[in-house]
């Protein structure tokens, strides 16, 4: 009786396993003493061979609870593999009008993404995202990283 639900522990393991699939790319910049300069524009090249399937990107700002503003600007730039570039504004919201946390809060620490869902990409080849901070100052205290996910979308 052990031995068949270790078993069966073992497969609905493997099961749950198969559901999810490694991300396409993954990675995050770290801001030195979790300031982050105007000057400082974390850049995330991502290689697409595959442009029948649909991608799911999901930019990731953590910050700490001490962050002092409701959201952050930023700009997103991307060049395209045969060298078009596109330069786009998003705001990211931090918290509500009652300031409370509009991401996840884990102690002091804040994650909140965006997510851009089920798009698909006109060539194969190297995309170059590089991230702006866009607000007035010339740096922002108390954010940690910025990271970039990409994923395929799963069949239906």
């Amino acid at each position: 009786m052990k031995a068949q639900i270790s078993s069966i522990i073992v497969v609905v393991g493997f099961l749950l396993a198969g559901c999810s699939s490694a991300p396409v790319y993954e990675k995050s910049y770290d801001f030195e003493n979790n300031e982050w300069s105007q000057k400082v524009k974390p850049s995330f090249t991502v290689d697409i061979q595959d442009t029948s399937k649909a991608y799911n990107f999901i930019i990731t700002l953590r910050t700490t609870t001490e962050y002092k503003f409701s959201n952050l600007w930023i700009y997103l730039n991307t060049a395209t593999p045969d060298g078009q570039k596109v330069r786009e504004p998003y705001e990211i919201k931090l918290t509500n009008p009652d300031g409370s946390w509009t991401g996840k809060k884990t102690g002091t620490i804040v994650e909140k993404s965006i997510y851009f869902k089920n798009r698909k990409l006109p060539k194969s080849g190297k995309y170059i995202f590089v991230i702006e901070q866009g607000i007035t100052e010339s740096r922002i205290d108390e954010v940690i990283d910025i990271g970039l996910l990409v994923e395929e979308v799963a069949a239906p």
